[in-house]
């Protein structure tokens, strides 16, 4: 699901709170850094941005890097994992690219210099427990502190990282007070397009839209350390790539997103998608992809699928609303499901506060059973993500 709206509105309020970074971030008189970093966060016209406008535009491995042309991009990972006893575990590690100004960087000979700044949040939920551990970070995308290339794929905030192996395996690695994430990942699939070739659409206008592929069903194995325990793990990954400079519509408020890995022989997963608008509508372009192992889709539109909320919970951090229980029916592929959150605390207090956690699913499939695991994100229920400057 499109994030552009979460990570604008979390890099204002940092920017708000911290508004001595500025100079941080631009190694340039205090003053004009200070207007280049309000302009470029209030800035309405967008049009030296690139839009997602074209469908087959994406190109692979070129694509596993950053585009640093479009305003908004995220690497996002998550994951349900299983240590030796039997404790159920899952996790998000995702970073963020937001471009400052959509003009390349001056080339004065300083490795300071950047128009990139990067964001990661890692989280992980001690389901049995019911524990929820999370961090957050904010770097620059100069002298090496954060960034991301291609070839090879390499995504980084400091010590926080993705990055593949000789291999082509992928290595995991964030930490924070008390909390060590430490996995593998093996791609076993090619990359799932989504849309029309890789063109998301989140809206009605132009440029409305992503660029947005997955990889999914990554066998993972490793260890998460919890507070001096280390426990070995394994299961199964999600990682979505996407970025664009305005997917979302003014009217849009907030999103649930839903991702599904299922246990049946053929692997299939699901990804689905609601952008939910102010007058209490779903917005037509809300979507999803049916997946098969070799990563084909079968594209499911806005009036293929059905989301019912059965349960909600009520945070006791904001006091926000939240599903916790949903029916997903999918009648064209005979699909009803009983999605339920493992745990229900799984709310990042961050700006903007969302809700980022582990799901599993239980339904029938053609008649037959059918279970999974999965992740959903849902924002907009504390605030409207609406961003105005």
């Amino acid at each position: 699901m499109n994030r552009q709206n979460l990570l604008l509105t979390i890099l204002f309020g940092l920017f708000a709170v911290a508004g001595g970074l500025a100079w941080w971030l631009w190694p340039s008189p205090t003053a004009a850094v200070s207007g280049t970093v309000t302009t470029s966060l209030s800035e309405e016209d967008l049009s030296r941005y690139s839009f997602a406008t074209e469908p087959d535009a994406l190109v692979f491995p070129r694509d596993f890097g950053p585009h640093n042309d479009f305003l908004t991009e995220w690497w996002y990972y998550t994951g349900n994992l299983t240590a030796e006893d039997g404790r159920e575990f899952g996790y998000q590690f995702t970073i963020f690219r937001r471009a400052l100004t959509p003009d390349s960087q001056s080339d004065d000979g300083s490795a300071w210099r950047t128009n990139q700044i990067y964001l990661a949040h890692f989280t992980v939920s001690d389901i049995a427990n019911e524990r929820f551990f999370k961090f957050e970070k904010l770097s620059r995308g100069g002298a090496d502190l954060a960034g991301a290339s291609a070839v090879p794929y390499h995504v980084w905030l400091e010590d926080w990282y993705v990055r593949e192996n000789e291999d082509g395996s992928i290595s995991m690695f964030a930490q924070g007070d008390g909390v060590t994430l430490d996995l593998n990942l093996v791609q076993e699939q090619p990359p799932v397009i989504h849309g029309d070739g890789g063109l998301s659409p989140k809206g009605p206008n132009p440029g409305n839209a992503s660029y947005y592929y997955s990889q999914v069903n990554q066998t993972t194995t490793g260890a998460i350390i919890l507070e001096g325990e280390t426990i070995q793990v394994e299961g199964r990954s999600w990682k979505d790539h996407e970025f664009s400079t305005k997917a979302l519509n003014d009217e849009a408020i907030g999103w649930d997103w839903f991702s599904m890995q299922f246990d049946n022989p053929e692997q299939n997963s699901m990804v689905l998608w609601e952008v939910r608008q102010d007058d209490g509508s779903i917005a037509l372009q809300s979507a999803g992809s049916w997946i098969n192992a070799d990563s084909s889709t079968y594209p499911i539109q806005y009036d293929d699928f059905d989301i019912e909320v059965l349960d909600t919970w009520t945070s006791p951090h904001t006091g926000a609303e939240y599903p916790t229980r949903w029916r997903i029916t999918v009648p064209d592929l005979d699909l009803e499901l009983i999605a339920e959150a493992m745990m229900e605390d799984q709310e990042l207090q961050t700006t903007p506060v969302y809700w980022e956690g582990a799901v599993e699913y239980k339904g029938t499939l053609n008649g037959q059973p059918i279970t999974g695991k999965g992740y959903v994100e849902m924002t907009g229920y504390d605030q409207p993500m609406q961003v105005r400057f």
